[in-house]
Parts: structure tokens; sequence; C-alpha cells
């Protein structure tokens, strides 16, 4: 199976925002794994794609979808796709997307069922346009116009996330109330509402993403643990297993970090 990977030459107007392109085909179907990552991950396809996403009822997805914070992988057989895949943070994601991430949580939604006929419009012109810059400008476009001001997250949580995200799921969550001055069933009930996760999964999901990236550049599992805040290293396999399905020495050879071109791994 063949891959293009192509990134954006210059960062994306809206912060929270990250993109890749990606062109994949081969003689027959690859079985990959979407691994959940502390984003929401949009796909809008535009070439003749053949690929399917299995969520966790056992329904199969395509086309162009939207895959909300995740606690599990999702399997994903691929025979050809060409794709544009956008990773929102989850504090502006409900600003461009318009659905409540709670509700997206660990599911799969089409794309088409959330903005309509403007997915098909921005495909179709995905699909005219020559060049993975023109590309990644006019989905940097799309969002940007679809951001509503009145739909963003609350300060109080987006400082909570970021917390999050500046600690790699070290800061402990029982302070965060405190430091933002409401309450704890105030906060885990906005932060839930408003990110789709709980604040104690979000550090979970965070601290693994951390660790995954540093597995899949070679360092040792030994020294992740030790590093990341994990008690031992039985206790980051069993983390990497929960989320990827597979034990370490298999997640670290997938696919699935390409939109992370420093995480890619170097065999594939």
């Amino acid at each position: 199976m063949a891959w293009e990977i192509a990134r954006p030459s210059r960062t994306p107007a809206l912060r929270g925002v990250d993109m890749a392109g990606f062109r994949i085909h081969g003689d027959g179907p690859a079985q990959l794994r979407a691994v959940p990552h502390p984003a929401v991950t949009v796909v809008v396809e535009f070439g003749d794609r053949c690929f399917d996403v299995r969520d966790s009822t056992g329904r199969n997805h395509s086309g162009s979808l939207t895959l909300g914070l995740a606690g599990s992988a999702a399997p994903v057989r691929v025979e050809a796709i060409e794709c544009v895949q956008v990773r929102l943070s989850p504090v502006v994601a409900h600003a461009i997307l318009g659905c409540s991430l709670a509700e997206l949580s660990g599911n799969i939604v089409g794309l088409e069922d959330l903005w309509g006929r403007d997915t098909t419009r921005l495909r179709e012109r995905l699909h005219e346009t020559q060049s993975w810059h023109e590309r990644f400008a006019l989905v940097d476009t799309t969002l940007s116009a679809r951001l509503r001001d009145d739909r963003r997250a609350d300060p109080e949580v987006v400082w909570a996330w970021r917390q999050i995200i500046a600690s790699r799921g070290r800061f402990r969550v029982e302070h965060l109330a405190a430091r933002v001055g409401w309450s704890r069933q105030r906060l885990w009930s906005r932060f839930g509402t408003q990110i789709g996760l709980t604040p104690k999964r979000a550090v979970r999901l965070v601290r693994f993403d951390h660790a995954m990236h540093r597995l899949v550049r070679g360092h040792s599992p030994a020294q992740v643990a030790a590093d990341s805040g994990y008690a031992d290293q039985s206790h980051l396999y069993r983390d990497v297993r929960e989320f990827t399905g597979t034990p370490v020495t298999s997640a670290v050879s997938e696919p699935w970090l390409a939109v992370d071109d420093r995480a890619w791994p170097s065999s594939t």
C-alpha cells in the first residue's frame, strides 16, 4: 500500500487546528486503527473512496466524517482514499462544528449531518483543486468562516484544558476547580459538556498521547513510564492496550500518528 502524506507549509489561521493530507492506494485493503487522540478529528474525503470506519456499536461509516474524543480505537479498513484530515482542539470544535461534544464523544458522525450541503460543496472544490497547498487554504478558510464566537467554550474550561495539555496529562485534576474559582461539580459538568470527557479522562488521554509519541520516536518504555507519570511500566502497557486495542510493540508501528510528522513511523 502506497501513502502520500502532505503537511501545510504554514500554521492554520485558527488556534487549535492541525491538518494533514492523505492519498492512499494499493493492491488490497489494509486494516488500520483510528487511535484516540486529544482532539476532535474531521475527515473530508474528495476522491474515489473505498474505506470504512467501524464505531463501538459495530456500525460502519464512510465518506466525510467527524470522530469525537474517544476512549478506544476504531477499526479502519482502507483500499483507497484522498482526504484532508483536520484535528480540532475541543475548546474550538463546538464553535466550528456546531454540535455538542458531549453527544459526539466516542461517536462517529457524518460531516453532512453537521454541515449539510456545505460538505458536498467543499468536497467538490477540494476535488477540483490541484495542489495540497490550495486544499489546505480552502479548508482553513472554511473552518474560519464557520467559527461562531457565541459557541466558544467557557474561559474557565479553556484554561483547565490548556493546563492539562501543557502538563502533558500530569496536572492534578483536584486542583482545577479551586484554580478557576468554581465548585468541583460545576467544573466537571461544564467541562464534560464542552470538551466531551471528564477532566480525569482527559488527563489520561493526554498523558497516553504524549507517551505514545515518545514510544514511536524510540524512547524506552521504562523511561517513558517514569517521565510521563505512570506508576510503573505495566501501568503504561495497560493504558496503551486500553486506548489502542493492541500491545505496545504493535501500537508503535501503526501509521495512525500521520498528522504529526515527528511521530510518523519511519518504517512506513
